[in-house]
Protein backbone atom coordinates (compact mmCIF):
# COMPACT_ATOMS: atom_id res chain seq x y z
CA UNK A 1 0.00 0.00 0.00
CA UNK A 2 2.86 2.39 0.61
CA UNK A 3 3.70 3.72 -2.82
CA UNK A 4 6.29 6.28 -3.84
CA UNK A 5 8.16 5.95 -0.59
CA UNK A 6 11.82 5.06 -0.38
CA UNK A 7 12.33 5.73 3.29
CA UNK A 8 15.43 7.73 4.18
CA UNK A 9 15.60 6.85 7.87
CA UNK A 10 16.96 9.32 10.33
CA UNK A 11 19.58 7.41 12.25
CA UNK A 12 19.09 6.76 15.92
CA UNK A 13 22.73 5.93 16.61
CA UNK A 14 24.80 8.66 18.22
CA UNK A 15 27.86 9.69 16.22
CA UNK A 16 31.13 8.93 17.95
CA UNK A 17 32.90 11.72 16.07
CA UNK A 18 30.77 14.77 16.79
CA UNK A 19 32.40 16.83 14.06
CA UNK A 20 30.84 14.55 11.42
CA UNK A 21 32.35 12.20 8.84
CA UNK A 22 32.38 14.88 6.16
CA UNK A 23 34.54 17.23 8.16
CA UNK A 24 36.77 14.50 9.48
CA UNK A 25 37.60 13.66 5.85
CA UNK A 26 38.20 17.33 5.08
CA UNK A 27 40.82 17.55 7.83
CA UNK A 28 42.70 14.51 6.54
CA UNK A 29 42.82 15.80 2.96
CA UNK A 30 43.92 19.25 4.02
CA UNK A 31 46.70 17.82 6.14
CA UNK A 32 48.03 15.68 3.33
CA UNK A 33 47.79 18.33 0.61
CA UNK A 34 49.22 21.14 2.73
CA UNK A 35 52.85 22.16 2.30
CA UNK A 36 53.98 21.73 5.86
CA UNK A 37 55.91 18.53 5.08
CA UNK A 38 59.39 18.26 3.64
CA UNK A 39 61.10 21.49 4.40
CA UNK A 40 59.36 24.32 2.59
CA UNK A 41 59.42 26.32 5.76
CA UNK A 42 55.67 26.76 5.69
CA UNK A 43 53.74 27.23 8.90
CA UNK A 44 51.91 24.26 10.44
CA UNK A 45 48.16 23.80 10.28
CA UNK A 46 46.08 26.61 11.67
CA UNK A 47 44.87 26.04 15.22
CA UNK A 48 41.32 24.69 15.62
CA UNK A 49 38.94 27.43 16.74
CA UNK A 50 37.20 27.06 20.07
CA UNK A 51 34.38 28.81 21.88
CA UNK A 52 30.89 29.68 20.68
CA UNK A 53 30.53 30.69 17.03
CA UNK A 54 30.41 34.41 16.37
CA UNK A 55 27.35 36.09 14.90
CA UNK A 56 29.05 36.29 11.53
CA UNK A 57 29.88 32.57 11.64
CA UNK A 58 26.28 31.69 12.58
CA UNK A 59 24.96 33.75 9.69
CA UNK A 60 27.41 32.29 7.17
CA UNK A 61 26.98 28.65 8.25
CA UNK A 62 23.18 28.87 8.11
CA UNK A 63 23.28 30.76 4.79
CA UNK A 64 25.44 28.07 3.18
CA UNK A 65 23.22 25.31 4.58
CA UNK A 66 20.03 26.97 3.35
CA UNK A 67 21.49 27.63 -0.11
CA UNK A 68 22.46 23.98 -0.62
CA UNK A 69 19.12 22.77 0.75
CA UNK A 70 17.20 25.05 -1.62
CA UNK A 71 19.17 23.66 -4.58
CA UNK A 72 18.43 20.07 -3.54
CA UNK A 73 22.13 19.30 -3.01
CA UNK A 74 21.73 16.98 -0.02
CA UNK A 75 25.41 16.04 0.23
CA UNK A 76 26.57 19.64 0.25
CA UNK A 77 23.88 20.76 2.71
CA UNK A 78 24.76 17.86 4.99
CA UNK A 79 28.43 18.86 4.89
CA UNK A 80 27.48 22.04 6.74
CA UNK A 81 26.14 20.03 9.69
CA UNK A 82 27.86 18.21 12.54
CA UNK A 83 26.23 14.88 11.64
CA UNK A 84 26.59 14.67 7.89
CA UNK A 85 25.65 11.01 7.36
CA UNK A 86 22.24 11.32 9.00
CA UNK A 87 21.57 14.76 7.59
CA UNK A 88 22.24 13.66 4.02
CA UNK A 89 19.75 10.80 4.20
CA UNK A 90 16.88 12.99 5.34
CA UNK A 91 17.75 15.90 3.07
CA UNK A 92 17.93 13.55 0.08
CA UNK A 93 14.56 12.09 1.06
CA UNK A 94 13.13 15.61 1.18
CA UNK A 95 13.38 15.67 -2.61
CA UNK A 96 13.34 11.99 -3.58
CA UNK A 97 10.76 10.57 -1.18
CA UNK A 98 8.70 13.60 -0.14
CA UNK A 99 8.75 15.03 -3.70
CA UNK A 100 9.30 18.57 -2.44
CA UNK A 101 10.64 21.09 -4.95
CA UNK A 102 10.84 24.88 -5.48
CA UNK A 103 12.18 25.21 -1.96
CA UNK A 104 12.53 28.77 -0.66
CA UNK A 105 13.96 29.35 2.81
CA UNK A 106 13.73 32.72 4.54
CA UNK A 107 15.83 33.16 7.69
CA UNK A 108 14.57 35.27 10.56
CA UNK A 109 16.48 37.39 13.04
CA UNK A 110 19.29 35.60 14.85
CA UNK A 111 18.88 34.91 18.55
CA UNK A 112 22.38 34.09 19.69
CA UNK A 113 23.36 30.94 17.81
CA UNK A 114 19.75 30.09 16.91
CA UNK A 115 18.32 30.93 13.50
CA UNK A 116 14.53 30.76 13.01
CA UNK A 117 13.41 30.31 9.43
CA UNK A 118 10.37 29.76 7.25
CA UNK A 119 10.12 27.26 4.41
CA UNK A 120 7.92 27.42 1.34
CA UNK A 121 7.94 24.52 -1.11
CA UNK A 122 5.77 22.62 -3.55
CA UNK A 123 4.82 18.98 -3.10
CA UNK A 124 4.09 17.22 -6.40
CA UNK A 125 3.05 13.63 -7.05
CA UNK A 126 1.22 11.81 -9.83
CA UNK A 127 0.30 15.01 -11.63
CA UNK A 128 -1.00 16.73 -8.49
CA UNK A 129 0.70 19.64 -6.70
CA UNK A 130 0.09 21.71 -3.59
CA UNK A 131 2.04 24.37 -1.68
CA UNK A 132 3.67 23.42 1.60
CA UNK A 133 4.82 26.00 4.15
CA UNK A 134 6.04 25.81 7.75
CA UNK A 135 8.46 27.35 10.26
CA UNK A 136 11.45 25.75 11.94
CA UNK A 137 14.77 26.72 13.48
CA UNK A 138 18.37 25.58 13.73
CA UNK A 139 21.30 26.20 16.02
CA UNK A 140 24.90 26.66 14.94
CA UNK A 141 27.64 25.06 17.05
CA UNK A 142 31.36 24.66 16.72
CA UNK A 143 32.55 21.30 15.42
CA UNK A 144 34.65 19.64 18.09
CA UNK A 145 37.18 18.15 15.69
CA UNK A 146 37.23 20.89 13.03
CA UNK A 147 36.50 24.09 14.91
CA UNK A 148 34.16 25.05 12.08
CA UNK A 149 30.76 26.62 12.63
CA UNK A 150 28.26 23.86 11.81
CA UNK A 151 24.50 23.39 11.91
CA UNK A 152 23.69 21.27 14.97
CA UNK A 153 21.88 18.41 13.25
CA UNK A 154 18.46 17.36 14.48
CA UNK A 155 15.60 15.94 12.40
CA UNK A 156 13.46 18.90 13.51
CA UNK A 157 15.67 21.19 11.43
CA UNK A 158 14.02 19.77 8.31
CA UNK A 159 10.52 19.88 9.83
CA UNK A 160 9.63 20.69 13.46
CA UNK A 161 7.56 17.50 13.91
CA UNK A 162 10.31 15.10 12.79
CA UNK A 163 12.03 12.91 15.37
CA UNK A 164 14.74 10.26 15.17
CA UNK A 165 13.62 7.41 12.92
CA UNK A 166 10.96 9.48 11.12
CA UNK A 167 10.81 10.06 7.37
CA UNK A 168 8.94 12.40 5.04
CA UNK A 169 7.12 10.59 2.23
CA UNK A 170 4.59 11.46 -0.44
CA UNK A 171 2.46 8.82 -2.08
CA UNK A 172 -0.59 6.70 -1.50
CA UNK A 173 -1.41 6.90 2.19
CA UNK A 174 -0.35 3.95 4.29
CA UNK A 175 -3.92 3.65 5.56
CA UNK A 176 -7.21 5.21 4.42
CA UNK A 177 -8.27 8.28 6.36
CA UNK A 178 -10.73 7.80 9.21
CA UNK A 179 -13.33 9.91 10.94
CA UNK A 180 -13.09 9.04 14.63
CA UNK A 181 -16.20 9.69 16.71
CA UNK A 182 -16.86 9.53 20.43
CA UNK A 183 -19.42 7.38 22.22
CA UNK A 184 -22.18 9.85 21.25
CA UNK A 185 -21.10 10.17 17.61
CA UNK A 186 -19.30 13.51 18.15
CA UNK A 187 -16.43 13.86 15.65
CA UNK A 188 -12.98 13.91 17.26
CA UNK A 189 -10.27 15.90 15.49
CA UNK A 190 -6.70 16.78 16.41
CA UNK A 191 -7.54 20.43 15.78
CA UNK A 192 -10.17 20.47 18.53
CA UNK A 193 -8.46 17.93 20.77
CA UNK A 194 -4.71 18.44 20.13
CA UNK A 195 -3.34 15.67 22.32
CA UNK A 196 -5.48 13.11 20.47
CA UNK A 197 -3.25 13.59 17.39
CA UNK A 198 -0.96 10.57 17.94
CA UNK A 199 -3.93 8.47 19.08
CA UNK A 200 -5.99 9.27 16.00
CA UNK A 201 -2.95 8.46 13.85
CA UNK A 202 -2.60 5.11 15.63
CA UNK A 203 -6.31 4.34 15.20
CA UNK A 204 -6.05 5.15 11.50
CA UNK A 205 -3.05 2.86 11.08
CA UNK A 206 -4.79 -0.04 12.82
CA UNK A 207 -8.37 0.32 11.63
CA UNK A 208 -8.15 2.40 8.44
CA UNK A 209 -8.12 -0.65 6.19
CA UNK A 210 -11.28 -2.09 7.73
CA UNK A 211 -13.26 1.10 8.37
CA UNK A 212 -14.69 1.36 4.88
CA UNK A 213 -12.34 3.97 3.44
CA UNK A 214 -9.88 4.10 0.56
CA UNK A 215 -6.35 5.63 0.48
CA UNK A 216 -5.62 9.16 -0.68
CA UNK A 217 -2.39 10.80 -1.86
CA UNK A 218 -0.57 12.54 0.98
CA UNK A 219 2.65 14.09 2.18
CA UNK A 220 3.14 12.48 5.58
CA UNK A 221 5.54 11.93 8.41
CA UNK A 222 6.12 8.20 8.62
CA UNK A 223 7.06 7.64 12.23
CA UNK A 224 9.84 5.25 13.12
CA UNK A 225 8.42 4.38 16.53
CA UNK A 226 6.41 1.18 16.67
CA UNK A 227 2.65 1.55 16.89
CA UNK A 228 2.60 5.14 15.63
CA UNK A 229 0.55 5.88 12.54
CA UNK A 230 1.58 8.33 9.83
CA UNK A 231 0.96 12.02 10.45
CA UNK A 232 -0.54 13.74 7.40
CA UNK A 233 0.93 17.13 6.50
CA UNK A 234 -0.64 17.79 3.08
CA UNK A 235 -3.45 15.96 1.25
CA UNK A 236 -3.01 16.08 -2.51
CA UNK A 237 -5.97 13.84 -3.31
CA UNK A 238 -8.60 12.71 -0.85
CA UNK A 239 -9.50 9.09 -0.50
CA UNK A 240 -12.77 7.84 0.96
CA UNK A 241 -12.94 8.34 4.73
CA UNK A 242 -13.83 5.42 6.97
CA UNK A 243 -15.54 5.75 10.34
CA UNK A 244 -14.14 4.48 13.64
CA UNK A 245 -16.24 4.65 16.78
CA UNK A 246 -14.31 5.11 20.02
CA UNK A 247 -15.31 4.86 23.67
CA UNK A 248 -14.18 8.43 24.36
CA UNK A 249 -16.47 11.13 25.73
CA UNK A 250 -16.07 14.50 24.02
CA UNK A 251 -16.96 16.37 27.22
CA UNK A 252 -14.48 14.41 29.35
CA UNK A 253 -11.85 14.73 26.62
CA UNK A 254 -12.29 18.50 26.45
CA UNK A 255 -11.87 18.77 30.23
CA UNK A 256 -8.78 16.54 30.13
CA UNK A 257 -7.23 18.58 27.31
CA UNK A 258 -7.74 21.83 29.21
CA UNK A 259 -6.53 20.42 32.52
CA UNK A 260 -3.20 19.03 31.30
CA UNK A 261 -2.23 22.31 29.65
CA UNK A 262 -1.93 23.84 33.13
CA UNK A 263 1.09 21.67 33.94
CA UNK A 264 4.00 20.76 31.70
CA UNK A 265 4.86 17.10 31.12
CA UNK A 266 1.42 15.94 32.27
CA UNK A 267 -0.83 13.05 31.27
CA UNK A 268 -4.28 11.85 32.33
CA UNK A 269 -6.64 8.96 31.57
CA UNK A 270 -10.27 8.51 32.60
CA UNK A 271 -12.17 5.22 32.41
CA UNK A 272 -15.72 4.07 33.09
CA UNK A 273 -15.40 1.49 35.90
CA UNK A 274 -18.63 -0.32 35.02
CA UNK A 275 -17.38 -1.13 31.50
CA UNK A 276 -13.63 -0.45 31.27
CA UNK A 277 -14.23 2.05 28.46
CA UNK A 278 -11.67 4.86 28.18
CA UNK A 279 -13.48 8.19 28.41
CA UNK A 280 -10.54 10.55 28.01
CA UNK A 281 -6.79 10.47 27.34
CA UNK A 282 -4.69 13.62 27.19
CA UNK A 283 -1.01 14.52 27.24
CA UNK A 284 0.78 17.86 27.48
CA UNK A 285 4.39 17.05 26.71
CA UNK A 286 7.18 18.64 24.72
CA UNK A 287 8.04 15.30 23.09
CA UNK A 288 4.49 14.44 21.95
CA UNK A 289 4.77 11.00 23.60
CA UNK A 290 1.54 9.27 24.65
CA UNK A 291 2.72 8.81 28.22
CA UNK A 292 -0.89 8.39 29.33
CA UNK A 293 -0.93 4.94 27.70
CA UNK A 294 2.76 4.14 27.30
CA UNK A 295 4.49 5.78 30.27
CA UNK A 296 6.64 3.53 32.45
CA UNK A 297 7.27 5.36 35.70
CA UNK A 298 7.18 4.62 39.43
CA UNK A 299 3.66 5.54 40.63
CA UNK A 300 4.60 6.51 44.17
CA UNK A 301 1.98 6.14 46.87
CA UNK A 302 -0.90 5.56 44.44
CA UNK A 303 0.55 2.02 44.47
CA UNK A 304 -0.67 1.71 48.07
CA UNK A 305 -4.10 0.80 46.68
CA UNK A 306 -2.63 -2.50 45.44
CA UNK A 307 -0.40 -2.82 48.49
CA UNK A 308 -3.34 -2.37 50.87
CA UNK A 309 -5.30 -4.98 48.91
CA UNK A 310 -2.30 -7.34 49.22
CA UNK A 311 -2.16 -6.92 52.98
CA UNK A 312 -5.93 -7.50 53.29
CA UNK A 313 -6.14 -10.46 50.87
CA UNK A 314 -3.17 -12.21 52.52
CA UNK A 315 -4.66 -11.84 56.02
CA UNK A 316 -1.83 -9.61 57.22
CA UNK A 317 -4.00 -6.72 58.41
CA UNK A 318 -7.30 -4.97 57.63
CA UNK A 319 -8.48 -1.42 57.12
CA UNK A 320 -9.21 -1.18 60.85
CA UNK A 321 -6.25 -3.36 61.82
CA UNK A 322 -2.81 -2.17 62.90
CA UNK A 323 -0.42 -0.33 60.58
CA UNK A 324 1.83 1.77 62.87
CA UNK A 325 3.25 4.93 61.31
CA UNK A 326 6.77 5.30 62.67
CA UNK A 327 9.26 8.08 61.94
CA UNK A 328 11.48 5.71 59.92
CA UNK A 329 11.52 2.08 58.87
CA UNK A 330 14.53 -0.06 57.98
CA UNK A 331 14.37 -2.95 55.55
CA UNK A 332 17.52 -4.86 54.63
CA UNK A 333 19.79 -1.96 55.64
CA UNK A 334 17.79 0.64 53.66
CA UNK A 335 16.08 3.35 55.70
CA UNK A 336 12.70 4.64 54.53
CA UNK A 337 11.19 8.00 55.52
CA UNK A 338 7.83 9.69 55.38
CA UNK A 339 7.02 13.07 53.90
CA UNK A 340 8.70 15.92 55.76
CA UNK A 341 6.66 17.02 58.75
CA UNK A 342 4.58 13.84 59.13
CA UNK A 343 4.21 13.03 62.81
CA UNK A 344 4.54 9.38 63.91
CA UNK A 345 1.35 7.56 64.91
CA UNK A 346 2.28 4.34 66.66
CA UNK A 347 -1.32 3.15 67.07
CA UNK A 348 -2.42 3.90 63.53
CA UNK A 349 -4.72 1.59 61.62
CA UNK A 350 -4.20 0.75 57.95
CA UNK A 351 -6.96 3.25 57.15
CA UNK A 352 -5.15 5.94 59.17
CA UNK A 353 -1.83 5.31 57.43
CA UNK A 354 -3.43 5.03 53.99
CA UNK A 355 -5.26 8.36 54.35
CA UNK A 356 -2.06 10.09 55.57
CA UNK A 357 0.06 8.22 52.99
CA UNK A 358 2.50 6.95 55.61
CA UNK A 359 5.33 5.05 53.93
CA UNK A 360 6.77 3.39 56.99
CA UNK A 361 3.47 1.68 57.86
CA UNK A 362 3.67 -0.26 54.60
CA UNK A 363 7.42 -0.85 54.71
CA UNK A 364 7.13 -2.44 58.17
CA UNK A 365 4.94 -5.17 56.65
CA UNK A 366 7.63 -6.14 54.13
CA UNK A 367 8.62 -8.99 56.47
CA UNK A 368 5.12 -10.42 56.30
CA UNK A 369 4.76 -10.07 52.52
CA UNK A 370 6.34 -12.73 50.36
CA UNK A 371 8.57 -11.59 47.54
CA UNK A 372 5.88 -12.42 44.96
CA UNK A 373 2.77 -11.42 46.97
CA UNK A 374 2.49 -7.95 45.48
CA UNK A 375 3.19 -9.32 41.99
CA UNK A 376 0.48 -11.95 42.33
CA UNK A 377 -2.02 -9.39 43.62
CA UNK A 378 -1.28 -7.05 40.71
CA UNK A 379 -1.53 -9.78 38.09
CA UNK A 380 -4.30 -12.01 39.38
CA UNK A 381 -6.67 -9.42 40.84
CA UNK A 382 -5.86 -6.14 39.03
CA UNK A 383 -4.94 -7.63 35.63
CA UNK A 384 -1.55 -5.90 35.49
CA UNK A 385 1.88 -6.88 34.26
CA UNK A 386 1.11 -9.78 31.91
CA UNK A 387 1.58 -7.96 28.60
CA UNK A 388 -1.86 -8.95 27.30
CA UNK A 389 -3.96 -5.79 27.24
CA UNK A 390 -5.54 -5.03 23.88
CA UNK A 391 -6.95 -1.54 24.28
CA UNK A 392 -7.25 -0.88 20.54
CA UNK A 393 -3.95 0.98 20.31
CA UNK A 394 -0.51 0.29 21.76
CA UNK A 395 -0.42 0.49 25.55
CA UNK A 396 1.67 -0.57 28.55
CA UNK A 397 0.16 -3.06 31.00
CA UNK A 398 2.15 -2.04 34.07
CA UNK A 399 4.98 -3.95 35.72
CA UNK A 400 5.18 -5.21 39.31
CA UNK A 401 8.16 -7.60 39.34
CA UNK A 402 8.84 -9.98 42.20
CA UNK A 403 12.08 -8.22 43.13
CA UNK A 404 13.78 -9.05 46.40
CA UNK A 405 16.18 -7.12 48.62
CA UNK A 406 15.29 -3.52 49.51
CA UNK A 407 12.97 -3.41 46.50
CA UNK A 408 10.50 -5.71 48.28
CA UNK A 409 9.77 -2.83 50.63
CA UNK A 410 10.20 -0.08 48.04
CA UNK A 411 7.67 -1.73 45.71
CA UNK A 412 5.01 -1.51 48.42
CA UNK A 413 5.19 2.30 48.32
CA UNK A 414 5.37 2.56 44.52
CA UNK A 415 9.13 2.95 44.18
CA UNK A 416 11.69 0.19 43.57
CA UNK A 417 11.01 -1.70 40.36
CA UNK A 418 7.29 -0.91 39.99
CA UNK A 419 6.30 0.88 36.76
CA UNK A 420 2.89 2.23 35.82
CA UNK A 421 1.14 4.58 33.39
CA UNK A 422 -1.87 6.78 34.14
CA UNK A 423 -3.94 4.23 32.18
CA UNK A 424 -2.80 1.50 34.56
CA UNK A 425 -3.61 3.51 37.68
CA UNK A 426 -7.03 4.56 36.37
CA UNK A 427 -7.74 0.87 35.85
CA UNK A 428 -6.48 0.04 39.36
CA UNK A 429 -8.89 2.58 40.82
CA UNK A 430 -11.76 1.22 38.73
CA UNK A 431 -11.03 -2.32 39.96
CA UNK A 432 -10.76 -1.16 43.57
CA UNK A 433 -14.10 0.60 43.22
CA UNK A 434 -16.07 -2.22 41.59
CA UNK A 435 -14.13 -5.36 42.51
CA UNK A 436 -14.13 -6.40 38.84
CA UNK A 437 -11.16 -6.03 36.51
CA UNK A 438 -12.38 -4.80 33.16
CA UNK A 439 -9.51 -4.36 30.74
CA UNK A 440 -9.54 -0.76 29.46
CA UNK A 441 -10.50 -0.26 25.81
CA UNK A 442 -10.48 2.84 23.61
CA UNK A 443 -12.45 1.19 20.79
CA UNK A 444 -15.21 -1.37 21.36
CA UNK A 445 -14.18 -5.01 21.36
CA UNK A 446 -16.83 -5.65 18.72
CA UNK A 447 -14.82 -3.62 16.23
CA UNK A 448 -12.27 -6.39 15.73
CA UNK A 449 -13.38 -9.18 18.10
CA UNK A 450 -10.04 -9.10 19.90
CA UNK A 451 -9.53 -11.11 23.08
CA UNK A 452 -9.35 -8.94 26.19
CA UNK A 453 -7.25 -9.62 29.29
CA UNK A 454 -9.00 -11.04 32.34
CA UNK A 455 -8.35 -11.26 36.09
CA UNK A 456 -10.34 -12.61 39.01
CA UNK A 457 -10.79 -9.25 40.71
CA UNK A 458 -11.40 -8.56 44.38
CA UNK A 459 -13.74 -9.92 47.01
CA UNK A 460 -16.62 -7.83 48.27
CA UNK A 461 -14.94 -7.45 51.63
CA UNK A 462 -11.70 -6.14 50.14
CA UNK A 463 -13.59 -3.71 47.90
CA UNK A 464 -15.55 -2.34 50.85
CA UNK A 465 -12.32 -1.69 52.77
CA UNK A 466 -10.51 -0.10 49.81
CA UNK A 467 -13.45 2.16 49.03
CA UNK A 468 -13.71 3.18 52.65
CA UNK A 469 -10.00 4.07 52.78
CA UNK A 470 -10.07 5.92 49.47
CA UNK A 471 -13.19 7.83 50.51
CA UNK A 472 -11.51 8.82 53.77
CA UNK A 473 -8.45 10.01 51.84
CA UNK A 474 -10.68 12.12 49.58
CA UNK A 475 -12.73 13.59 52.43
CA UNK A 476 -10.20 14.15 55.22
CA UNK A 477 -6.82 12.78 54.07
CA UNK A 478 -4.10 13.94 51.70
CA UNK A 479 -6.56 14.31 48.78
CA UNK A 480 -9.19 16.36 50.64
CA UNK A 481 -8.16 19.78 49.32
CA UNK A 482 -8.21 18.61 45.70
CA UNK A 483 -11.47 16.67 45.97
CA UNK A 484 -13.35 19.38 47.88
CA UNK A 485 -16.68 20.22 46.28
CA UNK A 486 -17.08 16.94 44.39
CA UNK A 487 -20.36 15.26 45.28
CA UNK A 488 -21.52 11.68 44.89
CA UNK A 489 -19.47 8.59 45.68
CA UNK A 490 -15.85 9.73 45.77
CA UNK A 491 -12.44 8.32 46.64
CA UNK A 492 -8.83 9.12 45.90
CA UNK A 493 -5.15 8.41 46.55
CA UNK A 494 -2.23 10.79 46.26
CA UNK A 495 1.31 9.87 45.30
CA UNK A 496 4.73 11.34 44.69
CA UNK A 497 7.61 9.35 43.25
CA UNK A 498 11.25 10.28 43.68
CA UNK A 499 13.44 9.93 40.59
CA UNK A 500 17.23 10.00 40.59
CA UNK A 501 18.55 13.20 39.08
CA UNK A 502 15.28 15.13 39.48
CA UNK A 503 15.03 18.09 41.83
CA UNK A 504 11.31 17.45 42.38
CA UNK A 505 9.35 14.24 42.58
CA UNK A 506 6.80 13.13 39.98
CA UNK A 507 3.26 14.01 41.00
CA UNK A 508 0.64 11.21 40.85
CA UNK A 509 -3.05 11.22 41.73
CA UNK A 510 -5.91 8.83 41.14
CA UNK A 511 -9.53 9.09 42.12
CA UNK A 512 -13.12 8.19 41.33
CA UNK A 513 -16.50 9.86 41.36
CA UNK A 514 -19.58 7.76 40.69
CA UNK A 515 -18.92 5.86 37.43
CA UNK A 516 -15.72 7.60 36.37
CA UNK A 517 -12.17 6.86 37.54
CA UNK A 518 -9.16 8.92 36.51
CA UNK A 519 -5.42 9.00 37.09
CA UNK A 520 -2.83 11.62 36.22
CA UNK A 521 0.93 12.04 36.35
CA UNK A 522 3.02 15.20 36.11
CA UNK A 523 6.77 14.77 35.83
CA UNK A 524 8.57 16.90 38.42
CA UNK A 525 5.18 18.14 39.61
CA UNK A 526 5.90 17.61 43.31
CA UNK A 527 3.33 16.13 45.69
CA UNK A 528 0.27 14.39 44.30
CA UNK A 529 -2.14 17.16 45.21
CA UNK A 530 -0.01 19.91 43.67
CA UNK A 531 -0.26 19.07 39.96
CA UNK A 532 -1.75 15.66 39.15
CA UNK A 533 -4.58 16.14 41.66
CA UNK A 534 -6.16 19.21 40.05
CA UNK A 535 -6.01 17.49 36.65
CA UNK A 536 -7.93 14.47 37.93
CA UNK A 537 -10.46 16.62 39.79
CA UNK A 538 -11.18 18.62 36.63
CA UNK A 539 -11.95 15.43 34.71
CA UNK A 540 -14.06 13.95 37.52
CA UNK A 541 -16.21 17.08 37.54
CA UNK A 542 -17.47 16.26 34.05
CA UNK A 543 -19.12 13.10 35.32
CA UNK A 544 -18.08 11.30 32.11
Amino acid sequence: MRKGARAAVIGGVFAVMVGGAGYGAYNVVTSISGDGGGGGGAAGPAPVKTGPPSGAEVKEASRAFFAAWEKGDAAKAASYTNYASNAEGLLAGYHDDAHLTDVKITPGALSGATVPFSVKATVSYDGKSKPFAYDSELTVVRGETTGKALVDWKPSVVHPDLKDGDTLVTGESASPAIEAVDRNNVVLTKEKYPSLGPILDALREKYGDTAGGSPGIELSIRHGSEGSGDTTLVTLAKGRTGKVRTTLSASAQAAAEKAVTQYSESSVVAVKPSTGEVLAVANHRADGFNAAFLGKLAPGSTMKIISAATLIDNGITTANGPAPCTATAVWQSQTFHNLTGMQPQEKATLSDSFARSCNTAFVKYADAVKVDSLTNEAQQRFGLGQNNWKTGIESFDGSVPASGGPDTAANLIGQGQVQMSPLNMASVTATAMTGVFRQPVIVPRALDDRELATAKGLSGGTVAQLRSMMNRTAVSGTAARVMAGLGGRIGAKTGSAEVDGQARSNSWFTGYRNDIAAAAMTQEGGHGGEAAGPIVAAVLRTGG
